[in-house]
């Protein structure tokens, strides 16, 4: 949602020192059945075989859709002022890096 949604509702958003740090990703699973979505944030380490989920958000399939509509729309103004994002990979996120190879 964005901060004048926030500000016309009325919502006070606390947010604390360590959040305010934030958790870097790289990787991102995401996962629904017919009542959530599941969204597992994870970093994986050049030549490292095994990486752990860092969090893990769990929305209704509706508020799922509104952050996707979100998040289109930063990708889009963000273009407009930084120019285009280019995807580096066609083929997906190369799991290991130029490192060793991972196992599941």
């Amino acid at each position: 949602m964005s901060e004048q949604q926030n500000q016309d509702q009325g919502i006070n958003i606390e947010l604390t020192d360590e959040q305010a740090n934030g958790t870097y990703s790289n990787l991102a699973i995401i996962t629904h059945s017919f009542s959530e979505f599941v969204f597992d944030f994870i970093s994986v380490m050049p030549g490292m075989p095994k990486a752990k989920v860092n969090s893990r958000i769990i929305m209704t399939p509706h508020n799922a859709k509104r952050l996707m509509r979100a998040l289109i729309d930063n990708v889009k103004r963000y273009e407009t002022q930084n120019g285009l994002i280019k995807d580096e990979q066609e083929g997906g996120v190369p799991m290991n890096f130029g490192g060793a190879a991972g196992e599941a």
